[in-house]
């Protein structure tokens, strides 16, 4: 079974359950993604597969890309990532990976490079409550004292101040998906997740909940479309 999809950021949108009850969800574009490697515990130390997606042209790839993809034959994709496996997984170079591997009920770990906020004050950054703003206060967004005096005579490593927020790598764990789309590609996930629409993301089933339950025979139909 493959673990996880690359796809990408849609935009955030709601649906409405049959009580009336509002969810917010947001809605990714998950494959097709093409199988352009599959490593093995016993040859390679690691098992995972390498997905790409997104076409793209061939000019705008470096060279060992270049050369992976015309010793393989394959299209060249905009988005390759490898996603790591239990075991190897049963799939070969030139597979389709689509939105069928999921299922409504599913819960998902999905990362992405958060939106860049720039330089910020450690009240937007950290969410510092801030100084008092009444009697006389002259310090309202200010850090303040950061650390003490005589001992340790340093400022301890890790503490919060004010500097770059966002545009970092974040995974946003659990996510449930709420309807799924097999003729577009698309799934819809309660909640949001990093970016801005049409930021490429990493889809995986999530590390810390169970599958939703399902037939096996269910779980291994359409999930892969070979090349052959």
């Amino acid at each position: 079974m493959i673990p996880g999809i690359l796809g990408k950021k849609i935009g955030m949108t709601q649906v409405f359950e049959e009580d009336g009850t509002r969810i917010p969800v947001t809605v990714l574009e998950v494959g097709p993604c093409l199988v352009q490697g599959v490593k093995a515990a016993d040859k390679d130390g690691y098992s995972a597969v390498q997905l790409g997606y997104g076409d793209t042209k061939e000019r705008r790839l470096n060279k060992p890309q270049r050369v992976h993809i015309k010793a393989k034959g394959l299209k060249p994709k905009k988005f390759v990532r490898e996603i790591r496996c239990s075991e190897t997984p049963a799939v070969k170079v030139g597979d389709e990976i689509t939105s069928r591997i999921f299922q409504k009920g599913d819960f998902l770990d999905i990362a992405g490079v958060s939106k860049g906020k720039g330089f910020q004050g450690g009240m937007k950054r950290h969410g510092w409550s801030g100084g008092s703003a009444t009697h006389g206060s002259m310090s309202h967004r200010a850090p303040g004292s950061i650390g003490a005096s005589a001992y340790p005579s340093r400022v301890f490593k890790g503490h919060g101040m004010p500097g770059q927020m966002g545009s970092r790598r974040t995974t946003v764990q659990n996510l449930e998906i709420i309807d799924v789309n097999p003729d577009n590609n698309t799934i819809a996930v309660k909640g949001a997740v990093p970016g801005a629409s049409g930021t490429y993301l990493i889809v995986r089933y999530a590390r810390k909940k169970p599958l939703a339950p399902r037939q096996a025979e269910e779980k291994k139909e359409g999930d892969i479309e070979s090349s052959e």
